[in-house]
């Protein structure tokens, strides 16, 4: 169990910014982005002078419900918490609420985003216009090259994740809206649950399926980058295919940098790991906040990257 301890309470004491009070925070997991966006909760706490308690989920949800159980009865002042299955969190609101406890869910939204409470708050990127900016840009490039009609792929996060499952949603609402110009026709659409090593062996096994697809849509830049990695082996020109991720990770920039991949959707890290503490802050005190907190996403091609370079 990974636990990161920031701040000293006299330090906290003396500052007139912070709460006296721990937050716990749980965290799914330590995949590229959750480490940047860990890493935004340390150093927003850090600059307020503000204890946090880190743990790591592992993907479990059981072990994620036993470390909110593990906070409260250590009388936490705040929860932040990174949800492994965003179907399953009610019963950590309940803890929380149950023990008059703030809890702040960030990044991931769980089920319950809506029955909160008034010591509750969401704060993320609204994942209603990520695979939407993603995929419209797949349409343009698309559409650029002169296709009226195009083969996809679709690549799925873990099913178990909100975000999955609406990025998924945007790419469909977007073929089948007015906004992108080219017929898109999905060859195959499955999950490959975040992960580059399932994302390259699935593509891997489409490509020996005799799949050729105009544009690759990943629901995150380590599929991508597991599908581009898979593409490049079979000796691909990987200018004869579009692919699209989101996340803005440094790993990704360089792969759009080498003009493997085409497209990402900068998603803040660092500011929603600021803005869950800063809210977390804010309930804990007993002041308002709202129940959700946006941090807008921001398309990303080979013309803007420079401008993302050192920020996920």
């Amino acid at each position: 169990m990974k636990k990161f301890l920031l701040a000293a309470a006299m330090a906290t004491l003396m500052s007139g910014t912070a709460f006296a009070g721990t937050i716990g925070v749980s965290m799914a997991n330590s995949d590229t982005f959750l480490t940047v966006l860990r890493k935004g909760i340390e150093k927003a706490a850090g600059d307020a002078s503000q204890p946090v308690q880190i743990e790591i989920a592992d993907d479990d949800v059981a072990k994620q419900l036993s470390q909110i159980q593990n906070f409260i009865a250590a009388k936490v002042d705040a929860v932040i918490v990174n949800a492994v299955d965003t179907s399953a969190t009610a019963p950590m609101t309940k803890l929380a609420n149950d023990a008059g406890i703030p809890i702040v869910y960030v990044n991931r939204q769980p089920a319950d985003v809506d029955a909160l409470g008034p010591k509750g708050a969401f704060v993320a990127s609204n994942e209603v216009d990520s695979g939407t900016l993603e995929t419209k840009e797949v349409c343009r490039l698309l559409k650029e090259a002169g296709k009226a009609e195009a083969n996809i792929l679709i690549i799925v996060g873990d099913l178990a994740n909100q975000a999955a499952v609406q990025r998924t949603k945007d790419i469909h609402d977007v073929a089948a809206g007015p906004d992108c110009g080219v017929k898109l026709n999905v060859l195959d659409e499955q999950t490959a649950v975040w992960d580059p090593v399932k994302a390259q062996d699935l593509m891997t096994n489409w490509i020996a399926a005799g799949h050729k697809p105009d544009a690759v849509i990943a629901n995150n830049d380590n599929m991508a980058i597991g599908a581009i990695n898979a593409m490049k082996a079979a000796g691909w020109d990987m200018k004869s295919v579009i692919v699209g991720g989101i996340d803005a990770t440094q790993e990704a920039l360089s792969y759009m940098k080498a003009g493997d991949l085409d497209v990402t959707v900068f998603q803040d890290a660092f500011g929603q790991g600021s803005g869950a503490v800063d809210a977390a802050i804010k309930l804990a005190k007993g002041d308002k906040v709202d129940a959700k907190v946006w941090i807008p996403f921001q398309l990303v091609t080979p013309a803007n990257m420079d401008n993302f370079i050192n920020k996920n």
